[in-house]
């Protein structure tokens, strides 16, 4: 098993940063190839999205919104997700919502789990293409959604 130490990974990242790359090479992964896949992973979906705030080996941060991997979630019961936010699994990548705003989506296909653990009564939406609502989702509720129809949502 392999431990990254904070000092090897800081100065991996500092780097890959100064090198100008947006990847992040870690100890663990020398290339930063796990990074890559999760941010392209994360740039299909949310092209309409500015840069991300923050990129580490593990997550890719945008304002309101946490992108991670979820390759052993297999249903509701394997999500962890925070008080106050909304959470779903799409193609192995996990989405983690914490800010109220439209959320423009696209390549979202497949079945997976969602938890909405927002404050109790909260209503999150998800839409169609037309922008017409699909399907909702009050606090607290988990389950299997399928995906293929969204094209935004609303956590709140």
């Amino acid at each position: 098993m392999n431990i990254i130490k904070p000092a090897a990974m800081l100065l991996a990242a500092s780097a890959a940063l100064v090198a100008g790359s947006t990847t992040l090479a870690t100890a663990a992964d020398p290339a930063g190839t796990r990074v890559t896949a999760l941010q392209q992973a994360a740039d299909r979906v949310l092209a309409d999205r500015p840069e991300p705030l923050r990129v580490t080996a593990d997550a890719v941060r945008y304002e309101g919104l946490t992108v991670t991997e979820a390759p052993r979630t297999k249903g509701a019961q394997d999500l962890a997700c925070d008080y106050g936010h909304l959470c779903m699994v799409v193609k192995g990548t996990k989405f983690d919502f914490y800010k109220c705003q439209t959320w423009n989506v696209t390549n979202w296909t497949g079945d997976g789990p969602f938890t909405n653990n927002q404050t109790r009564g909260t209503v999150a939406k998800f839409f169609n293409r037309d922008g017409s609502v699909r399907w909702t989702s009050t606090a607290y509720q988990a389950g299997t959604a399928t995906w293929d129809p969204i094209w935004s949502l609303r956590p709140c």
